[in-house]
């Protein structure tokens, strides 16, 4: 593939993706020009419009733009893997012989000379990638991050404030992470997912550690402590080398030393509930002080206190005295337990209603043990469907099938036409609602019936 510097057109088809469109958005803010497919109008298509991103929904050759079309020598097509086999845009531009990459070598490419923080984790490295690069642009630095969801600070999955160092979430779906080059690394978690990937949990690790020799030796990679690898740990209340102590919840919000190498950090203030947030707010911090960020003046704790969250990360839809609703991208079962650690202790004597929509019929199938024994934790269960993404449906494996595992009896199978009425009969006060599919759209449609109920 020819050098970056001489591309002058990008064409990303499944260009709404979290992934797609930051990078999407970055080489538009280089001012080249950026057009891209997408399946169905989302709220981040329409941002990518109204920042004068062409975006066209319909998988016709006849639409690719001409700017694409009569510059193939300087045009680049990038794909994600979810698209089908049988795309005709991708297959027409593939035989036309474009320049094609996936996204994840494309932000390879993007990074390999700059110095890069990279952020890798079956669980918690959005949230992560967010704090970091928040924490970063907070205390000044010129930093470009790419972000796997929403931040509610700037409304943007990227961060623009100059090159001198670039925040990246480092996947390990498809083994997308073995194209980055970190001169700092953290990995948050190494639990089983993407089977239908990797096959074995074995095999998953090995990745992993693919990953985490990809660190110079004068780089730094970080591990969540009890992690099998080697390198500075990360922990609350424990002996890690960054470890929270002295942690309690005040109006609502964490309040914690943080232990270092080289000394305490005093009286630090974050305000995302839940255990799992904490740890990531460890991993940024001990990230962003190993980058350099000062923590000789307030700045660095400033910065961590401001932090807002990222959208459908423990996002609240609904928050009153006597109503509460949640919405949460948890797909995993650790994922799920930690969602509900974190409402339990937020609302330790209300009635707390789960709503939750599995992802994946293989992830169904591989965890289905684990799913019952994390949603039977709730005082009550809503199961929406399984939403399938890029999956065809599996002999045998339903949300019916997962329900019947789940032990507690207050629990059922309801469609999305009825959800919003069963939460209101419910009664429960705190509603939590809960996947990776299109269960946020639900959740916004919940949020409007619950609120002009009251």
């Amino acid at each position: 593939m020819k050098d970056l510097n001489h591309i002058q057109n990008f064409y990303f088809i499944g260009i709404g993706g979290i992934g797609m469109s930051s990078l999407a958005r970055y080489f538009k803010a280089k001012g080249l020009y950026v057009a891209g497919y997408d399946r169905t109008p989302s709220d981040l298509t329409k941002e990518l419009k109204n920042e004068g991103i062409e975006v066209n929904y319909e998988d016709n050759t006849a639409v690719i733009p001409s700017k694409i079309l009569e510059d193939k020598e300087n045009s680049l097509v990038v794909y994600t893997p979810a698209i089908p086999k049988d795309h005709a845009q991708f297959n027409f531009l593939k035989d036309k012989a474009y320049d094609i990459t996936k996204r994840a070598q494309l932000l390879g490419m993007v990074t390999q000379k700059k110095f890069t923080l990279a952020v890798a984790g079956t669980h918690g490295k959005t949230t992560t990638t967010a704090i970091l690069g928040h924490l970063l642009k907070e205390t000044g630095a010129k930093v470009t991050a790419f972000l796997g969801g929403i931040s509610e600070d700037i409304q943007s999955n990227l961060i623009m404030q100059g090159d001198d160092v670039v925040v990246v979430e480092a996947d390990e779906f498809d083994r997308s992470f073995l194209n980055l080059s970190p001169n700092i690394a953290a990995i948050t978690s190494m639990d089983a997912d993407h089977l239908d990937i990797y096959g074995e949990k074995e095999e998953l690790e090995r990745s992993f550690r693919e990953f985490a020799a990809k660190v110079p030796e004068n780089g730094k990679l970080f591990v969540r402590n009890g992690l099998p690898l080697e390198g500075p740990t990360l922990g609350l209340q424990d002996s890690a080398d960054y470890s929270a102590r002295n942690i309690k919840i005040e109006e609502g919000s964490y309040v914690f030393d943080l232990k270092t190498p080289s000394g305490i950090i005093e009286n630090l203030k974050f305000n995302l509930p839940g255990q799992h947030n904490l740890l990531n707010a460890i991993t940024a911090l001990a990230m962003a002080i190993e980058y350099g960020s000062p923590t000789d003046n307030d700045d660095l704790a400033r910065a961590l206190y401001s932090f807002k969250g990222v959208k459908r990360r423990f996002s609240y839809k609904i928050k009153s005295n006597h109503m509460v609703l949640i919405d949460d991208y948890a797909h995993h079962p650790t994922e799920i337990s930690a969602v509900h650690q974190a409402v339990r202790e937020m609302y330790p004597d209300k009635q707390i209603l789960a709503v939750f929509q599995p992802h994946l019929f293989s992830r169904t199938r591989d965890f289905a043990e684990d799913f019952a024994s994390s949603l039977s934790q709730f005082d009550e269960l809503l199961m929406l469907e399984i939403y399938p993404a890029r999956e065809l449906p599996m002999e045998g494996i339903s949300s019916a099938w997962l329900l019947d595992k789940v032990s507690n009896p207050k629990k059922q199978l309801v469609s999305k036409d009825e959800l919003s009425e069963k939460i209101k009969s419910s009664g429960a006060e705190v509603v939590v609602m809960m996947g990776a599919g299109d269960i946020g759209v639900e959740a916004e449609k919940v949020k409007k019936a619950l609120l002009h109920e009251a």
